[in-house]
Order: structure tokens, then C-alpha cells, then sequence
């Protein structure tokens, strides 16, 4: 069967399998029913039930025919499957009226796995008539229409794309909108997780990566040349500030380059550490409070109530205790887990540091000096190279069994985004969201130097459409590692949405 061998090249596992799939049909239906001089439609909004619509109906459907497509039907059991099909396409049904509600599905359904699902439908007495079609239904379809089968399966991901900036514009906030009721939705069922980035800290005076590096190379050069009464702090600094200008070290690199400096045997790993954690909290902009909107918005939606806690466990990739502290007072249980030998209570929420914990005050944790601080190249060579690291693990497993929403990352680093990959190739459509800055117009075509804005790019009306589809290759690229974006301009707004997002409502 022809059908088989275009499956098989999609079926790569996860996200990317479903949304491949879900092209090549929307594709290809396009393709059959219009040539059958009918009418055939692609939801203009993201998030409607329905992947297709045929309103005039086609080959032997009369009338109107939603299309929802899936790639296996063996990713839930039947009960669960046929409930949100029913409480969905109701719901659909209610907007406008349809015959027939055929789902189509990459793989075939096994002749018992249809039976019960004919059983089960009588149960629900649905206004229109649910079929099933698998790949021999399928390969008729493709049969008829070679020539153009060939053109799709080369182009999907261009397809895709192209469908994607192609609909009908729409304000992205109102996008955004139907993101955040589903976020809503994920953290009211209770299976939530929070994974955390340097944004985060930054929001509350901790400096970046680089700031740090920087304040870094200066302590160790102080120590270097400490007898040398013809270097003084001020010549360091510039020293520092020259090397990164003509170097540029990766960030990784340099901070491996500064422990080697740092702590040049085993036994001044510890002073490493010291050094490391005198300059993360000196170095904070006491500007900014210390109890940001943006931690103090996490630390509510960490609050359980009486129907128990949403929030399940915190994944940090930051050192510092800002979080700690406002959980602390805001009289939430929990307890920091930075090695695999800790444990916590049920009424506990673990909050993991994978990447290494410096509070400031270490009096009340203990076995910190066991905990692995990914700070440099070798720290996380040892967790990328290590699949059974307990830090991999407690990734992993949020990732497979929770809804994870991802505030202050860049999701550039390649650790996540593998692990994210692994834990997506048993799941259809994405599950997990991320917090992405969008790109204006003008933060794009102009910048600010002394105070002043240049204008760097001169054709805005091109600007304007190079970005609309930058955001889209980004939410289609997301997508296949589960994730979906939601997109804010000013970090301002990160803490309403969450707040947006925690907030009960009756």
C-alpha cells in the first residue's frame, strides 16, 4: 500500500509525526474534495475543534463533514478518547451544524479496538454520525491522486509553514488568549510543573551570565597578581573588559577556564564554590527588589488549595534562593533537592536545582558540597553525557507526566531541548508552554545608542513581514518539541499571565 510507505517516512515519534501527518492530509484532502468542484476549509483559528471542513461534503459524505485527524488512536484509552470527543465536537456541533464527523488516523485500528469504540459510542446518542478512517481508506484517496501525493510528502514542513503565516490575520494577543484559558486548563486538572530560567533571577537584580563571568575573571586576576603593585583593580577590569571584546570566549569555556584559576587542585573546589556565591549576590542590582512581580507571581501559583496542590514539583536551572525565600514567606511547605540523595515529605513541593544550589545563607541545607554545579564545560558534560544523572531523570519525568510551563529560558540550551525531544515521541500535540519574547517592529528596525534611536534596517514593510514569519518558524519548530509559545513584548507581562493563569474563579 502506498500509504504505508508515506506513514512510515513520517513516523519519526512525538509532535513532529502528528503535525507532519496532519499537513499531508490537509494537503491532500484540499487537493481531492476541490477537484470534486467543493468546498474545502482549514480553521482559521489555531485552537477550534476540527482540522478541516468540507461544508458541502465530499465522495460519499453528504452534507457538512468535520475532519479530525490523529496519528494513532493507541496514545489514551478508548473511554478517555471518546469522551473529549464527545464534550469537544458538541460543543462544535453547537456553533454549526455538521452530518458527519469522520476521524482520520495514521495508524489502523485494530478490527477489536473498533468494535468497542462502536460499542461505546451508542452510550452517548450524538447528534451526527462519528467514522473512522485508517490507511485503507486512506491509500484509495491516495491512489486517485498521485501526481500531487509525491509534491506534498517533499514539502511539509514548507507547507506547514506556509499554511501558518497564510491565514488570515489576527491580533497574536487574541492567539495568546486561547493559550493562557489552556494554560488554565492544565493547571486546574493539578498535573503542573514549573521549570525556571535565568529571567527569572534577573527580575530581581541577579546579574546575567556574562556579568557574572566578568566579576569572576576580575577576582581571579586580583588573586594572580596580588603582589604585582603595578596592576591595580582598575587595570584588571579593563584587562577583563579587553578580552572578551577580542576573544569571546563561549560562556561555557571561559567559566570552565576560571575554575581551573580558581581552584587549581580538589581541595580549593570549596573556596571555588565561595568565590562563586560572594559574587552572584554582590553582584545584585539592589534597585530591584529582591521579592519581584515575577517570583512573587510563581510563588503564588505555588500556593496549594483545599482541593490540594496544582503545582506539583519546581525544575530550577538558577544557583540562587530567591525562590526559596519567597515560598518562605509565603508559608508554602517545601524542600530543595540539589543531590539524588534527597528526599521530601508528600506535603512537600521539591523544588530541584539540576544545575547546582548556592544560597547565600548555607547554615540550614546540608550535603551541598555533593551537589554538582553545572557551571562550566565539564559540569555539564558529566549531566549531557550521563542519561541516568538524577537531574536528567527529574526532567524527564515532569516532562512525560505533567503540563510544564517554562518562564525566564531561552530554550536554546541543547540539554533541554534533547530531553524535551526524547519525552515528546510518545505524545501527538504539545503539552508544555514557554514564555518567548516577541520581536516589534521597531525593537527590530531600531536601536538605541547614547539614548538615541537609529534606525539599523531602512524597509519596515519588509521588517514587518520577515517577522510575522520568524514567529511563525519558531511556533512551528516549538511545536515539534511539545512546546507552545506564548508570546509577550514587555517582561512586565509575564507576571499578570501567571497571575491570569493561578487565579480562581468559580
Amino acid at each position: 500500500m502506498i500509504i504505508d510507505e508515506i506513514i512510515s517516512g513520517l513516523d519519526v515519534g512525538g509532535p513532529k509525526s502528528y503535525y507532519s501527518f496532519e499537513t499531508f492530509i490537509q494537503q491532500l484532502f484540499k487537493h481531492h474534495i476541490e477537484n470534486q468542484g467543493k468546498e474545502f476549509l482549514i480553521p482559521n483559528e489555531k485552537y477550534r475543534f476540527g482540522d478541516a471542513y468540507a461544508p458541502m461534503g465530499f465522495d460519499s459524505f453528504n452534507g457538512p463533514t468535520l475532519i479530525e485527524i490523529k496519528f494513532s488512536l493507541s496514545s489514551m484509552p478508548i473511554r478517555l478518547f471518546l469522551e473529549r470527543l464527545a464534550h469537544q465536537f458538541m460543543n462544535e456541533f453547537n456553533e454549526r451544524n455538521f452530518n458527519t464527523l469522520l476521524v482520520v488516523t495514521a495508524k489502523p485500528i485494530p478490527v477489536k479496538t473498533m468494535s468497542r469504540i462502536k460499542s461505546e459510542l451508542e452510550n452517548y446518542q450524538l447528534p451526527f454520525e462519528i467514522l473512522f478512517w485508517g490507511p485503507a481508506e486512506l491509500n484509495k484517496i491516495v491512489a486517485k491522486n498521485k501526481r500531487v501525493v509525491k509534491k506534498i510528502t517533499n514539502n511539509l514542513f514548507a507547507l506547514r509553514l506556509s499554511s501558518a503565516i497564510s491565514k488570515p490575520a489576527r491580533d497574536w494577543k487574541l492567539d495568546r488568549d486561547d493559550i493562557i484559558d489552556k494554560l488554565k486548563g492544565c493547571y486546574n486538572r493539578g498535573q503542573f510543573s514549573l521549570f525556571l530560567g535565568a529571567g527569572v533571577s534577573s527580575s530581581a537584580g541577579m546579574p546575567d551570565w556574562n556579568t557574572l563571568l566578568n566579576s569572576l575573571f576580575v577576582s581571579y586576576l586580583t588573586q594572580e597578581f596580588d603582589d604585582d603593585i603595578a596592576i591595580n583593580d582598575k587595570d584588571i577590569s579593563n584587562l577583563v573588559h579587553r578580552l572578551n571584546t577580542v576573544d569571546e570566549p563561549s560562556a561555557l569555556m571561559a567559566a570552565r577556564y576560571l575554575r581551573k584559576g580558581l581552584s587549581k587542585s580538589d581541595s580549593e573546589a570549596k573556596e571555588f564554590i565561595r568565590v562563586v556565591t560572594d559574587n552572584l549576590y554582590k553582584l545584585r542590582n539592589e534597585k530591584r527588589p529582591i521579592a519581584s512581580e515575577l517570583i512573587k507571581s510563581i510563588a503564588a501559583m505555588c500556593l496549594p488549595r483545599r482541593t490540594g496542590a496544582k503545582v506539583k514539583s519546581v525544575v530550577t536551572y538558577n544557583f540562587d534562593d530567591l525562590l526559596e525565600r519567597q515560598l518562605k514567606d509565603n508559608a508554602i511547605h517545601h524542600r530543595c533537592i540539589y543531590t539524588d540523595n534527597e528526599s521530601y515529605d508528600p506535603d512537600e513541593l521539591p523544588i530541584y536545582h539540576v544545575h547546582g544550589f548556592l544560597p547565600e545563607n548555607r547554615k540550614p541545607y546540608e550535603g551541598l558540597d555533593s551537589s554538582t554545579l553545572v557551571f562550566s564545560e565539564e559540569g555539564y558534560h558529566q549531566i549531557y553525557s550521563d542519561s541516568y544523572h538524577w537531574s536528567n531523570l527529574v526532567q524527564l519525568n515532569s516532562f512525560r507526566e505533567n503540563n510544564c510551563l517554562m518562564v525566564g529560558l531561552s530554550m536554546t540550551d541543547p540539554n533541554l531541548r534533547r530531553l524535551l525531544d526524547i519525552s515528546s515521541r510518545n505524545i501527538e500535540r504539545s503539552k508544555h508552554y514557554s514564555f518567548m519574547k516577541r520581536l516589534s517592529t521597531d525593537d527590530f528596525c531600531f536601536e538605541n545608542s547614547d539614548g538615541t534611536s537609529m534606525p539599523v534596517v531602512n524597509n519596515m514593510e519588509a521588517a514587518g513581514k520577515f517577522l510575522i514569519r520568524h514567529h511563525a518558524l519558531n511556533e512551528e519548530l516549538m511545536k515539534e518539541l511539545g512546546v507552545t509559545i506564548i508570546w509577550y513584548e514587555s517582561y512586565d507581562e509575564i507576571p499578570e499571565i501567571i497571575r491570569r493563569v493561578s487565579t480562581y474563579e468559580n
